[in-house]
């Protein structure tokens, strides 16, 4: 068969059908990837209405991150529509089990890794021109005229002075067959909607109350739960007494939840807990409050923060698992000019999202349906079927949009309590956590004492390097993890300075601790860019030398390193010089600051690309801070929505500001410390700066993603800033008083 003179097959990229509306629905092929491997191209559903209006699905979690924009931009720019006739839907997980292994359908579906625009770019881009390649076919055929004199603009076909809105050619198009092979994709001076701003699809829903969020979902008959856990890492139920709580109007059941056991894995649920159910949230919490129970204390009944920094001390008193070793480190010690070293401490933090952890779940006939805010909606499958035994086939997942995820709703754990509710009764279940229940059950962010020391030889250039950690692995009791890789998600060998500097070492020592660890946006990046760019400035002084030259310097000439982390597999120079000079450039680096004002620096390449801030800052006397001015600039490739990637920016800084000035995660008596905001306090407006000006590089590079991009560099160029205006150098986050402390005692 062809259309207008090309072979075509009957399976192609996309398969084409008619809806019963009459519309013209493009799904993708089933099989196209295994699921949790490489991305694979195929891309989301796909409907032209008869009215030309067009659907397009999202095939990840919208978590704040703008893809339920940006992703059905790149396909609606490929299909050549205007943006005003796209009407945005969310697909629900979509894996094909059919097959010896499972397929994702859509697409990968997940957000995480600022993965969502780089797996989706050829894709999507593909899906749109092979929907565009149809209409063209399909008008072609509908003149009688060569398919290669069709073109389309603003969701018509043109040939001529003739011209069919898509909506008229959908019947048609349903008959033909697609291209074997790819078909051309746009040019980049052909693109009318990537690249040009464009608010989230959702915008007005969000702001007038309609937007649905997991906490919103209600569905007839549903049952309200929620859980009292154990406080204690690993620790379990001595006894309890539910009379009371079953004597609450409206409580229709009380039931056991139990945790994985001590150094077992972590692999759905979180803790050892007792849930309560009611007919509404208030008795549920009023049955809750009237459970008597006795915890046991667990193998970690004595661990302390101060416990934990004593032990970390110990640990760099000796030696660890060496990950990285070029040249020879202890040769460049030795015939240094000089040898300047430091410590630094990074706390645990709290993923703190506005909309804690809920979900509805209800299992019955050996089927689950799951209606959650989460970042992996597979995961939540997974997590359903391994404490239910129901065949993943038989579980489907809804998402809704997420108030917050920063990494916490990588993991399912709420889900996985809501489907033991919910099989344990029968009954359909909401789980609803409190903000106390979200502070003190978490995967926190992983804290570390970092050690680094840097030789310069006779010209003042950095000869050698080495970066010590002591920390908690975030990679703590995953599944299948063995001992010799939990450094993995605590140092990335190939960051900057790995492959500048000629002698270099990497070394981890790990922490014994309790405490649930996870990923917390950025993950090791916002630790490690603070200690490397806050080092790289106490060099900078210690050796005279201005610290944007230093850094400059460092990164030299302009080259491709070869990157096997999360982001490769290549590392630009000259792209992370760029951003720094941008920064550099806008803030007026180097001019002369009144006294107490001073300028900080920082940059960083994150998951594939490269940001930087500069800042300006007041510190009174009493260690009050005002910000004059905060510039970033990125580099994450071809921007797609310049609109979502300034929101990302604006947002990621002020959540660093904020993590860098207030946050740490207590523990005492093996529990955490904090229960709510009043001991965990977020930054407030009169504490941040008034605007975050943001330069996006208009790059030709293929794009990254940019939701973590914002965070690792802003708080070293706070602390930097603050060491240029007064001389106090910190290096052990949050500030919280200790920059007052530290003034008064020099005063």
């Amino acid at each position: 068969m062809s259309v207008a003179g090309l072979p075509v097959t009957r399976r192609g990229f996309l398969q084409a059908s008619l809806t019963a509306s009459g519309g013209l629905l493009l799904a993708p092929a089933v099989g196209f990837g295994a699921e949790g491997g490489p991305p694979n191209p195929l891309g989301l559903y796909l409907r032209i209405e008869p009215d030309n209006r067009i659907h397009i699905g999202a095939r990840s979690p919208e978590i704040g991150q703008g893809v339920r924009t940006s992703l059905p931009m790149i396909l609606a720019d490929e299909l050549d529509v205007d943006w005003s006739q796209v009407t945005v839907e969310q697909l629900p997980l979509g894996i094909d089990f059919s097959g010896p292994t499972p397929q994702w359908r859509y697409g990968p579906q997940g957000a995480g890794g600022s993965t969502s625009i780089p797996g989706a770019w050829n894709d999507l881009r593909q899906v749109g021109a092979q929907a565009r390649w149809l209409m063209r076919a399909a008008a072609a055929q509908r003149w009688g005229v060569p398919l290669d004199e069709v073109t389309t603009a603003r969701g018509h076909a043109l040939h001529g002075g003739r011209r069919l809105p898509y909506g008229e050619l959908v019947a048609l198009a349903a008959t033909l067959a697609l291209p074997s092979g790819p078909v051309p994709v746009k040019k980049p001076e052909e693109y009318r909607i990537i690249g040009r701003p464009q608010p989230v699809t959702d915008a007005r829903e969000i702001v007038t109350g309609r937007a649905r969020y997991g906490i919103d979902v209600s569905e007839p008959g549903a049952h309200v739960a929620v859980l009292l856990r154990c406080p204690y890492f690993d620790g379990g139920i001595a006894r309890y007494d539910d009379r009371a709580a079953r004597a609450v109007p409206g409580v229709r059941a009380v039931v056991v939840v139990p945790g994985p056991k001590p150094d077992e894995p972590i692999a759905a649920n979180l803790a050892t807990g007792i849930a309560v159910v009611a007919d509404d949230t208030w008795s549920a919490l009023k049955g809750r409050r009237a459970l008597e129970v006795e915890w046991t204390r667990g193998p970690f009944a004595g661990e302390s923060s101060a416990a934990l920094d004593a032990q970390c001390a110990r640990l760099l008193a000796g030696r660890g698992q060496v990950v990285r070793d070029d040249g020879d480190f202890d040769a460049a010690r030795e015939a240094a000019t000089k040898v300047f070293s430091a410590r630094y401490r990074v706390p645990f933090v709290n993923h703190a999202p506005l909309e804690p952890q809920n979900a509805f779940v209800h299992v019955q006939d050996g089927r689950a349906r799951v209606v959650a805010p989460v970042q992996q909606p597979a995961g939540a499958q997974r997590a359903v079927h391994l404490v239910t035994g129901i065949p993943r086939d038989a579980i489907s997942v809804e998402m809704t949009r997420v108030g917050g995820g920063f990494g916490r709703r990588l993991t399912s754990d709420y889900v996985a309590e809501a489907a033991l509710v919910s099989k344990a009764t029968g009954w359909p279940i909401k789980l609803l956590w409190t903000r106390e229940d979200d502070m003190q059950h978490d995967f926190f962010r992983p804290f570390g004492h970092h050690e680094l020391t840097a030789t310069l030889d006779a010209d003042g250039r950095v000869s050698g390097w080495t970066q010590r950690l002591a920390s908690a692995s975030k990679h703590y009791r995953r599944p299948n993890q063995r001992p010799e890789d939990l450094w993995r998600p605590e140092l990335y060998p190939d960051d900057f300075p790995s492959g500048l500097v000629p002698n270099y070492r990497l070394e981890w020592l790990a922490v014994n601790s309790g405490i649930p660890r996870g990923s917390w946006r950025a993950p090791a990046h916002t630790a490690n860019a603070f200690v490397i760019q806050s080092f790289l400035d106490e060099l900078a002084h210690e050796s005279g030398q201005d610290p944007l030259a230093l850094r400059l310097a460092m990164l030299g000439e302009d080259r491709v390193l070869d990157y096997s982390g999360h982001g490769g597999p290549t590392f630009s120079t000259g792209r992370l010089r760029g951003v720094l000079e941008r920064v550099a450039d806008a803030i007026g680096w180097g001019r002369r600051m009144p006294a107490g004002r001073g300028l900080g620096i920082a940059c960083h390449f994150t998951f594939g690309g490269y940001a930087a801030h500069a800042m300006d800052i007041e510190v009174g006397r009493d260690g009050a801070l005002r910000f004059h001015r905060v510039v970033c600039a990125i580099d994450c490739g071809r921007p797609v929505n310049p609109l979502g990637i300034r929101a990302q920016m604006e947002g990621g800084t002020i959540d660093g500001l904020s993590t860098a000035l207030n946050l740490e995660i207590t523990i005492d008596g093996g529990r955490v410390r904090e229960t709510n905001f009043d001991g965990y306090p977020l930054a407030m407006l009169a504490q941040m700066p008034s605007d975050v000006e943001v330069i996006i590089v208009d790059s030709a590079e293929d794009p990254a993603g940019c939701g973590e991009m914002g965070i690792p560099t802003a708080a070293p160029a706070l602390t930097n800033a603050i060491f240029a205006a007064r001389g106090v150098r910190i290096r052990d986050l949050p500030l919280r008083s200790q920059l007052a402390d530290a003034l008064r005692k020099s005063s």
